[in-house]
């Protein structure tokens, strides 16, 4: 009986493997059409009596301003180029942060690779194994896809207001304009509401996303990026 239940777990193991490769190494070159978080919202707004809505334009890098990589650095990532997927220092510093503020607002420190993974293969969660998936997705895009492929995919998928995914339905919905014309301050002021693209615009930036867009322009003059 235990051989047999170990078959099954190896077989499903094999077959995971061989699924996951193929899917990473088939979105290295084609566009992600959907993610689960985009299905995930359009069920929310039909249970909530909403209109769906799922606004999505998927672009390549070179028709996106340069100012846009530059600017999700600055504002998530600003060891993107440098790392493999995971930023150990950040990490260091989110958990001595969360230890000292127990009961606040956790503090994340995930890479655009790591958002990326989560996004296109997996679901909006904070348990152990959905993070443990999150690992195992991260390295394969690492090995498998450039640093501008994977931020070309954040920049297409991610969510950037209700409805709105990639920085080109963005680029429409708020500045009625092609992602390829976005100027620093707007590429800044896009970046700034990715912690909360729900709650917080760029059109109407409050204080916060206000001084976090300034702070994203300080970092855009200061570095020096060949690949975008």
């Amino acid at each position: 009986m235990l051989k047999k239940i170990a078959r099954v777990i190896l077989k499903i193991a094999i077959w995971f493997i061989a699924i996951s490769i193929f899917s990473v190494l088939f979105f290295r070159f084609v566009p992600v059409p959907f993610t689960p978080l985009m299905l995930i919202r359009c069920v929310e707004q039909k249970a909530d009596g909403k209109e769906m809505k799922l606004s999505k334009d998927w672009v390549s890098l070179e028709k996106i301003s340069s100012a846009m990589p530059l600017a999700v650095i600055a504002a998530e990532d600003q060891k993107f180029e440098e790392h493999f997927g995971f930023d150990l220092e950040a990490i260091k510093k989110a958990e001595n942060y969360n230890k000292k503020h127990q009961g606040k607002k956790m503090k994340g420190a995930s890479t655009i690779s790591q958002q990326t993974a989560k996004n296109v293969f997996l679901w909006p969660n904070r348990s152990w194994i959905r993070k443990g998936f999150e690992v195992y997705f991260t390295f394969l895009i690492e090995i498998f896809w450039s640093k501008q492929r994977i931020m070309e995919v954040y920049l297409n998928v991610i969510e950037m207001g209700d409805g709105i995914y990639g920085v080109e339905a963005a680029a429409q919905e708020y500045f009625h304009k092609p992602a390829s014309k976005l100027s620093v301050r707007e590429a800044a002021l896009i970046a700034a509401i990715l912690p909360s693209p729900l709650k917080w615009s760029p059109v109407k930036p409050n204080a916060r996303v206000q001084k976090k867009a300034a702070r994203i322009m300080h970092f855009i003059s200061r570095l020096k990026l060949e690949d975008f």
